[in-house]
């Protein structure tokens, strides 16, 4: 009898348990390591590889900058650049933050180009001496495929509204008028890129320009010449990232969040990001016509 009475209960407080560890578990994945509950936190958004697209680290750029337990956000660097339209939003994102809370830029292995257009915004930009970092500039390039095409027996015709709407097309060389007006186009953003170097770092723009030439440097070599503010690893950036922002002790750092691995990841897709990206970086002829993909102007 007294059997009957406890399995039933015993049954009952063991599938109580079993809930609990369950909802306990979903509750620590998803709300606790994502968001720790206690102490002053920084935050780190990281940037890898060609930038094509600033939605997702612009709003998490924008989630912590609000968020009253994230006193300070890192910008993690890792990358040679990428589209001007993604670079510039980025930067807006980053000195709209430094208005609520110290930004520190942290360059991993490379930082060039529109990856120090970005860190430019930040209120310190921390490097190693063998990160590579500079690059300022703006590049546009076309391949000419017109004489392989007739060896072959091909001929491209184009059919368009205005003179320029084919322009930078593989078809046919491009012209004096063409050239003339991407070299506007290209200097007018190459300026753009000098005076947003220039307000982020607190310099005058006549200081930026001298060394906007598309040259790089070491990491050391950027201290020497001013353009970043300390070495150090992503450590030595928490730690002015705390110093900056009043932390007293050590700060709960919120990582970004670790995607799982499969197998699809190591064979197929990550292979594929890395030479897809590297296409887009080489090869960065993006435009609106048919035959490029996004945008003509890659820093």
């Amino acid at each position: 009898m007294v059997k009957k009475i406890l399995i039933p209960i015993l049954a009952a407080i063991g599938v109580f348990v079993i809930v609990s560890l369950f909802f306990f578990i979903i509750i620590y994945v998803f709300i606790i390591k994502e968001r720790p509950l206690f102490g002053d936190k920084v935050a780190i958004v990281e940037i890898k590889g060609v930038i094509t697209d600033s939605g997702d680290i612009n709003k998490k750029i924008k989630e912590y900058a609000e968020r009253d337990d994230v006193k300070a956000i890192i910008i993690r660097l890792d990358t040679p650049g990428g589209g001007v339209g993604p670079s510039q939003e980025i930067y807006r994102e980053i000195m709209r933050a430094k208005k609520q809370k110290k930004v520190i830029a942290s360059m991993g292995s490379i930082a060039t180009s529109g990856g120090y257009y970005i860190a430019s915004a930040s209120h310190k930009i921390v490097a190693n001496p063998g990160t590579i970092t500079g690059s300022m500039g703006v590049i546009m390039e076309f391949a000419n495929i017109e004489e392989l095409m007739s060896k072959i027996g091909l001929k491209g015709y184009v059919v368009k509204s205005g003179e320029f709407k084919d322009i930078g097309s593989p078809l046919r060389k491009i012209t004096k008028e063409e050239r003339k007006l991407l070299q506007g186009v290209t200097d007018d953003l190459h300026q753009q890129f000098i005076d947003a170097v220039a307000v982020g770092r607190g310099v005058d723009s006549s200081k930026i320009k001298h060394i906007a030439d598309g040259s790089f440097f070491s990491g050391a070599k950027a201290l020497e010449m001013g353009l970043i503010y300390e070495l150090g690893n992503l450590n030595d950036a928490v730690d002015i990232a705390a110093s900056l922002s009043g932390i007293e002790g050590k700060p709960v750092v919120i990582y970004p969040p670790k995607k799982g691995i499969s197998l699809w990841d190591i064979i197929i897709e990550a292979p594929l990001n890395r030479a897809l990206n590297k296409l887009i970086y080489m090869f960065s002829v993006m435009s609106i016509s048919p035959w490029k993909l996004q945008q003509p102007f890659y820093i």
